[in-house]
């Protein structure tokens, strides 16, 4: 192995053990990744990590390779993130409203306003104690929402957020039909949990 794939393999490794590899942000270092990608999964499949390449919409991730059926399971290195309720249906908003925006936008951004999107979330809850304080903890959880990746304030007065791609990737059908599930129940029983690592997603 020449020198220089090495040191491809070692930077594009690291980026991706930081967090989601972003393309427009680092181009350098996805160029790195193109260039040495049998060699990264080779490393990656080492340590029991796959690496998913969304080429298109410019993000790749590293996520656990799935087990073959009959094989002892393996640590988990990259670790499920338990999300409170209020999360989790602002993520299931924000994945819906995204694919609303590919179908019928063609501008290749989405961006939402945090008022416009609290007047979304609000109206998922029953009238309640509960809606009042999931709101008043909007700032925090759209927070937790930006430390996860999937959005992207504007700027610092935070009134306006991107919704970042991957949130696609993280988001299958599955989850969504999952999640639907849980927030009937929610609706009809008119109350929920907002503690954290009440849904692991």
């Amino acid at each position: 192995m020449e020198h220089h794939d090495s040191e491809d393999i070692s930077q594009v490794v690291i980026h991706l053990m930081r967090g989601i590899l972003y393309k427009e942000d680092k181009p350098k270092v996805w160029e790195a990744m193109e260039h040495a990608e049998g060699p990264v999964r080779d490393y990656l499949s080492v340590i029991n990590l796959d690496l998913a390449i969304y080429d298109s919409d410019g993000f790749a991730y590293l996520q656990s390779k799935e087990q073959e059926e009959g094989t002892p399971p393996l640590p988990r290195i990259m670790a499920r993130r338990p999300l409170s309720y209020p999360v989790s249906l602002m993520l299931a908003l924000l994945r819906r409203k995204l694919t609303e925006h590919d179908t019928y936008s063609s501008e290749p951004r989405l961006i939402i306003g945090v008022e416009e999107f609290t007047n979304m979330v609000s109206s998922f809850f029953p009238t309640s104690n509960n809606e009042v304080k999931v709101l008043k903890r909007m700032d925090a959880h759209l927070q937790r929402i930006h430390d996860l990746g999937f959005i992207r304030f504007l700027d610092a007065k935070k009134d306006k957020f991107e919704v970042k791609r991957i949130l696609k990737a993280y988001i299958d059908a599955q989850w969504l039909s999952d999640f639907d599930g849980k927030l009937e129940e929610y609706l009809t029983h008119g109350s929920g949990s907002d503690e954290e690592g009440d849904t692991d997603a």
